[in-house]
């Protein structure tokens, strides 16, 4: 079993936006069995908050299903249990690699570059798209 949690600030934008898309994936390719796919954020400031409206609605438009969602801060338990903790942005990677140590299962999804954070943006459009992307290159990689 493959354990995949990705990460943003509040967890109610684009971490959850990654998990569900990256669910949807596995299950196009009928490997849902074979992961376990989360989501967290490096703050608490949005605990017990689900998936922000807006974010729900590019899921919606572009046909990825989500479920209920309760945002919460990482915790030792899930980053130790996780085989990849994947950061959005540079300033959730630094606070991951800050709390938890240098760790190769610490990454970014798109390698070099953000995931620009669309609560600041309200570019909901382009971050679905960079995440898409990065979850279908990652799923890649790691086949």
């Amino acid at each position: 079993m493959i354990r995949i949690l990705f990460v943003c600030h509040g967890n109610i934008c684009r971490s959850p936006m990654a998990e569900m898309i990256c669910k949807y994936l596995v299950k196009e390719e009928k490997r849902e069995n074979e992961f376990i796919i989360q989501s967290a954020g490096v703050s608490s400031e949005e605990d017990g908050n689900d998936i922000y409206p807006p974010a729900k609605n590019v899921l919606r438009r572009n046909n990825i299903p989500y479920t209920y969602h309760r945002a919460h801060r990482i915790t030792d338990s899930e980053f130790n249990s996780s085989d990849y903790v994947i950061a959005l942005d540079f300033s959730n990677y630094r606070r991951l690699k800050s709390r938890f140590g240098e760790n190769n299962k610490i990454l970014m999804l798109l390698g070099n570059k953000e995931v620009s954070d669309p609560w600041y943006s309200g570019d909901f459009d382009t971050a679905f798209d960079d995440i898409y992307k990065g979850c279908k290159a990652f799923l890649d990689k790691i086949k």
